[in-house]
């Protein structure tokens, strides 16, 4: 059955049929960008250009069309006396908002001063069979936006420049770390065991080979086998899965950008990730000053550097050094009345469960860009114990408006000691923590073969791009978020 306001489009679409005009073209070619029209001289000629329509106002003798794109719109104007009267006609006989045109003309400016291009001739690219929206409700259509993002994009503004914007930084890391020496890789998303960050994993059978695999949750094991074999910097743009629970700040699908330095140590990484974080700020929004929570926040200035320790120590009053066993901190934190949101405390691990307390009782606090440094050993099986004291990781992680945006450590390059960390982390995943990491084999066969120093950094594109645009959820950042099927 056809959809009621697809009826009056599709006798449109018939009858331009009928007069032997193709509906769907081949193609149609411009030698302008639609932005770029609007920087050309009055009296320019031979310009042409193609969009779709986004609004039509109708006169007697003459009709002003806006077509756009992504890229920006431009102003058409459409004369009974410049096309010819059929032309006239038939264009508002047959087209509709929503549909595509070319046109060829030339550049004039309005009495207002809008740039506008003199239609010459037209041709008609495309048909759309269903309406726009009249009036775009923003957060009360949050749903459609998701779902239909197509039309969130062509209705709303700040989704085109959030959109764009995510694209112009993607440049710009990859312009940054390659001006910097490093090598772009790839490395597998279907991995044997689910390494490199603490996350449960999503699971797949591998039909031809008969056997489980699981979607990375992050690239971090294969790139420093990349330093093994003599690799000495490298980056991926890396897409990640972690089957863990929706929230604001959490996608289960995301674009990561991991990297690793031989040589260098996590002092060395924080100074790079500096430089990087402004460098972005710069090629993609112009400023190194932004708006956060009603804060206007300059990255420039200096970034405050704090321990883990004293974190939790100075916002819930238990030192971390002083509890131990994961009993002894449930206890603490049972005794101050803090509650922690997880299914069953007891199952998980000391590093964990510190985690959940941070992230309850620290993290939202931190509003400005802030180094956290010196994370418990139990939280990063993967990271170089700091010299001085076993018991912490020489690691840190970048802080904005209560998002983690970057996580970086020198790493761990002791085979032996990676084995019995690794033996610990399958020992609690067997005893019920889901998130703990499995044992790596292959991994730590490489490692046996020898590694340098190396320091290495993770961060999400998405999470990124919903700090530096102030957004209050992360599917805002991402093009297509997952939704529920219907």
């Amino acid at each position: 059955m056809v959809h009621e306001q697809m009826e009056g489009r599709l006798e449109k679409l018939n009858e331009l049929r009928s007069e032997g005009i193709e509906v769907y073209p081949e193609r149609y070619t411009t030698n302008t960008e639609l932005p770029d029209a609007a920087l050309l001289e009055d009296g320019a000629s031979g310009i042409r250009v193609a969009g779709r329509i986004m609004g039509i106002r109708n006169f007697k003798k003459l009709t002003f069309i806006t077509i756009s794109n992504i890229q920006g719109s431009l102003q058409l104007l459409l004369k009974k006396d410049e096309v010819g009267e059929g032309s006239f006609e038939r264009f508002h006989n047959s087209v509709d908002i929503g549909d595509f045109i070319g046109v060829e003309g030339r550049m004039y400016s309005t009495r207002t001063g809008e740039k506008t291009l003199r239609i010459e001739t037209y041709v008609f690219l495309g048909k759309a069979l269903r309406s726009l929206p009249e009036k775009w409700h923003g957060l009360s259509n949050i749903e459609t936006r998701y779902r239909q993002r197509y039309l969130d994009l062509l209705m709303t503004s700040d989704t085109q420049t959030r959109m764009l914007a995510r694209s112009n930084m993607l440049r710009a890391i990859r312009r940054f770390f390659e001006d910097q020496a490093f090598i772009e890789v790839e490395t597998p998303i279907l991995q044997h065991t689910s390494s490199g960050a603490l996350a449960k994993p999503f699971k797949t059978h591998h039909h031809a080979l008969d056997t489980e695999l699981n979607l990375r949750i992050a690239p971090e094991t294969y790139l420093k086998r990349l330093i093994a074999g003599g690799f000495t910097k490298v980056f991926e743009v890396a897409k990640c899965f972690r089957n863990e629970g929706i929230s604001p700040q959490h996608l289960q699908e995301f674009t990561m950008v991991e990297g690793y330095a031989a040589f260098w140590n996590y002092e060395d990484t924080m100074k790079l990730m500096r430089e990087m974080v402004l460098y972005l700020l710069e090629q993609t929004f112009s400023t190194t000053t932004i708006s956060i929570s009603g804060q206007m926040i300059d990255f420039s200035q200096e970034w405050e550097v704090v321990s883990f320790r004293e974190l939790i120590l100075e916002n819930t009053g238990i030192d971390i050094h002083l509890v131990p066993t994961p009993a002894d901190l449930i206890d603490e934190i049972e005794s101050r009345n803090i509650q922690l949101e997880h299914a069953d405390l007891h199952a998980l691990g000391r590093g964990n469960l510190i985690d959940l307390l941070y992230k309850k009782t620290c993290r939202p606090r931190l509003i400005k860009p802030t180094f956290l440094t010196q994370h418990p050993i139990d939280l990063s099986p993967l990271a170089r114990a700091n010299d001085e004291d076993p018991n912490v990781t020489d690691r840190f992680q970048l802080v904005v408006n209560g998002a983690e945006i970057i996580n970086a450590y020198s790493e761990l390059v002791d085979p032996i000691e990676q084995r019995r960390r690794l033996e610990v982390q399958a020992l609690l995943k067997s005893n019920g923590d889901a998130e703990a990491m499995e044992m790596d084999e292959d991994y730590v066969t490489a490692m046996e073969y020898g590694l340098p120093p190396i320091s290495g950094w993770g961060f999400g594109i998405e999470r990124l791009l919903m700090v530096l645009t102030d957004q209050d959820t992360i599917k805002d950042c991402v093009l297509f978020p997952l939704t529920r099927k219907l």
